[in-house]
Parts: structure tokens; C-alpha cells; sequence
């Protein structure tokens, strides 16, 4: 059975394309520095948003109008959303989606039917992966949602609520190895406070980290080779969240010996609610050696939370991209679109006009940075304002030659340092559009 009987699969037309259901700057096979556009960008459809996304608000019920979907909470029903999602995947010549583990399956009355759900649900997305091609970029434990996480999970100060989470991890966790998941994420979406009077960070810290280190000795355990992702997000619904940006990330990776284990999967509206761009959360990442995946979004300026609105702005995905490229492109990661029609966009249809707007934006974006690092405008400025670490006193530094003595005695004979020169950055940002 068809779903959307009048949707062909998307081709690429061209910029000069009017046609709303085609791409204009997604062409898969073309090269560009060495590897196809497809091979770049790894795209994903994330199964929450996109499957199980109401369109419902803090101020009124959902509003999306999905003729497959029963209303049920049924296994039943599950099996038809694998359907759907896969006609939707392979219209929209998607490579990857991705999965919370409640979003494919839906709890039973104990754990045990929970994970029986789960596995009559992983059979159908197996079956489907095998016979259409489309791949599983990552899956995930959903341990926000349920009441019982309302102090959190990992964090949680009830002892049987990290037992329970640990088990819902392992579940996951085996289900993803199973649908051959190129990685593991974790979002900690209740692991914070709302109060510090009630809270023991300390200790919720010590046992976050213990919940990690167990997945990663069960990864080894079950031969599980996907990378680990950590997801972070400075707020909502917390107060605080622990994976407040890449920076608090990287530094609790470190404190508690994970970091061979993990790399960073990162959002473009939360690196907006951490006070970030995602260029900067994106080269602090890439200059770690941690930037693992996107999840590819953008918030409303406006909007003081996290929207989750699909990409269309070519500065964002032109400056994502430059990044990319250069910490060297994707190896399990991709371009995860986890992203929501808004509520208005109440149709079927418009799923597939907000993908293919998505996908030409960061094909746009793929395009455009690989055109400014061709010409090698921005790079040449760069170097040449740090040229004077390059030789002489500035080389002596970085190779640790120099100490407070030897520059002092440096700058006594010298006198004065040599002038300072302008940044340009007016300059720069005009040679960036020069490319849009």
C-alpha cells in the first residue's frame, strides 16, 4: 500500500528547478572534494518528529492530520508507521533515519512487554532496512517522557529509577546493534536541576558518569562497535542540564575518563539556547577531535526555546558545512534532521516539502563552503594574521622554549611590541557573501 500515492521519489531538477517536490542543490552523486554529496551529508529522518510529531502545543492538541496513524498506542499501529516511514525514507532518497526507542514501540504494562513490543517493532525496521537499503545512523533510550524520569535518570536520586534506566539503555542499546546503528546516542533530557536546594550535583554527576561507563563495558560486551554521541542542550525542560554545551560535555567526559569513548552529537537550536553559534560549538568540537553528528535544526530568534524548525538559512549551512570539511567530514555521523512542521503545516505533504527544503539548504551549504575553501580567501587571512608565531619568538613559545624570564628579557630589549593590525572582519564577512 501506498501512503502518498501522489509523492514520486524526489529527483534533482537544478537551481533553476521551480518544482517544489525537487531538489535544486542535492544532486547524491555529484563530487565535490573527492566524495559524493550523498557521502557527505549521510542524510537522516528522525522518526520522533517526523512520525510521531502531533503538532500539538502548550496551549492546544495536535493538529497534524496523519491518515495511517489510529490514534493508538498500539503494536499494531507501530508496525504501519514502520511502513509509512520507510515510503517516506526511500521518496525522499534518504540513506539514514533515527530512533528514540518509544518512538518506534510503545511501553506495555511492564518492562518485560515493554522490550517484547520493542522487539516485534525492531523486526519490522529490520525487514524494511534489508529490503529498501535505508540504514540506521543512531538509536537512543527515550527516558524523559515517562513520569518516573521527573528527577531524571542517570541523575535521578531514586536508586530503582537509574536501575530502571540502565535497563531500558541495555535494551536500546542491543536493539541499535542489532539494526546495525552506526551510533549510540545519549540526550540527557531531565539529567539536570531545577533546584539546588534539593540537589546533590556531586553525586548525580558520579552517577551519570557510572551509567556511561556501563554502556560503554556492555558495548564491549555485546560487540557493538557504533561510535557513542553525547547531545548537548543547556536547558528545557531543566533548569540546568548537565550536557550544558560542548565545553561542560567535553569537560564531564574528561573528569570521569570517557572521552575515548565519546564524541558530541550537536544541535544548531541548542548551541542557539547555550549562547552559541553553532560554528563555535562546532569548531570547539572539531578542534577536540570530538565532533561526531548534527542534528540538523534551527531556532526562532524570537523564540526564547527550542523550536526545532527545519533549516533553510544558507548562512547557517554554508558555516556548518565549512566546518565539517574542515575537521575532515563524517565517519558515523550525518546530517540528522531533527526538526518539526510547524503546527500550521497540518498536511501530509508537508513533511516532504520540509525535508526537501532541508536537504537543498545543506546541500546549498555543502556547495558554498566547499567553494570558499577552493579559493582560500578566508584561510590565506587567517594565516597570515598569525604569521608571527610562525618564526622567531612566537615559535619559540609554542614550542616551549620560552619562559617568564626569557620574554621579559625579550621585551626589555625590544620595548615595545609591534603594532597591532586591524582584524578586517567587515572585510571578511563581505567576502563570505560574496559566495551566498
Amino acid at each position: 500500500m501506498a501512503y502518498f500515492p501522489e509523492i514520486s521519489k524526489i529527483q534533482y531538477e537544478g537551481p533553476k528547478s521551480r518544482n517544489p517536490l525537487a531538489f535544486r542543490w542535492y544532486n547524491p552523486d555529484e563530487i565535490i572534494e573527492g566524495k559524493t554529496m550523498k557521502d557527505h551529508l549521510r542524510f537522516s529522518i528522525v522518526y520522533w518528529h517526523t512520525m510521531r510529531g502531533t503538532g500539538s502545543d502548550p496551549f492546544g492538541p495536535g493538529t497534524a492530520v496523519r491518515p495511517w496513524d489510529d490514534g493508538s498506542n498500539s503494536v499494531e499501529n507501530a508496525l504501519k508507521r514502520v511502513e509509512v516511514a520507510f515510503e517516506l525514507f526511500q521518496k525522499l532518497d534518504a540513506p539514514y533515519y533515527a530512533f528514540h526507542d518509544r518512538d518506534v514501540a510503545p511501553e506495555g504494562e511492564s518492562l518485560r512487554e515493554t522490550n517484547a513490543n520493542f522487539d516485534k517493532i525492531a523486526d519490522a525496521l529490520l525487514a524494511h532496512q534489508k529490503g529498501t537499503g535505508v540504514k540506521l545512523l543512531w538509536g537512543t533510550a527515550n527516558m524523559f517522557s515517562n513520569p518516573r524520569f521527573m528527577h531524571g535518570a542517570g541523575t535521578s536520586c531514586n536508586a530503582e529509577v537509574f536501575a530502571y534506566a540502565a535497563a531500558q539503555v541495555k535494551k536500546a542499546m542491543e536493539v541499535t546493534h542489532r539494526l546495525g546503528g552506526e551510533n549510540y546516542v545519549f540526550w540527557g533530557g531531565r539529567e539536570g536541576y531545577q533546584c539546588l536546594y534539593n540537589t546533590d550535583m556531586k553525586r548525580e554527576l558520579d552517577h551519570l558518569a557510572k551509567l556511561l561507563h556501563m554502556a560503554v563495558d556492555y558495548a564491549k560486551k555485546i560487540g557493538f562497535k557504533g561510535q557513542f554521541l553525547i547531545e548537548p542542550k543547556p536547558k528545557e525542560p531543566t533548569k540546568h542540564q548537565y550536557d550544558s554545551d560542548a565545553a561542560a560535555c567535553l569537560n564531564f567526559l574528561r573528569a570521569y575518563d570517557l572521552l575515548p569513548y565519546f564524541k558530541l552529537n550537536l544541535e544548531t537550536n541548542h548551541a542557539t539556547l547555550a549562547g552559541h553559534t553553532m560554528m563555535h560549538e562546532m569548531d570547539y568540537s572539531g578542534m577536540q577531535g570530538v565532533l561526531g553528528s548534527l542534528d540538523a535544526n534551527t531556532g526562532d530568534l524570537l523564540l526564547g526555546w527550542d523550536t526545532d524548525q527545519f533549516p533553510t538559512d544558507y548562512y547557517l549551512t554554508a558555516q556548518t558545512m565549512l566546518m565539517v570539511l574542515k575537521y575532515g567530514g563524517f565517519t558515523t555521523g550525518g546530517v540528522n534532521f531533527d526538526a518539526k512542521v510547524r503546527r500550521e503545516s497540518f498536511e501530509p505533504i508537508d513533511l516532504f516539502h520540509a525535508h526537501v527544503g532541508g536537504m537543498d539548504a545543506f546541500a546549498r551549504g555543502l556547495r558554498i563552503a566547499a567553494e570558499i575553501r577552493k579559493e582560500g580567501l578566508l584561510d590565506s587571512f587567517v594565516k597570515n594574521r598569525y604569521r608571527s608565531w610562525d618564526s622567531g619568538i612566537g615559535a619559540e613559545i609554542e614550542a616551549g622554549k620560552a619562559d617568564f624570564a626569557s620574554l621579559e628579557k625579550y621585551m626589555l630589549e625590544k620595548g615595545e611590541p609591534a603594532a597591532n593590525e586591524s582584524g578586517r572582519q567587515e572585510m571578511l564577512e563581505n567576502i563570505f557573501n560574496l559566495y551566498i
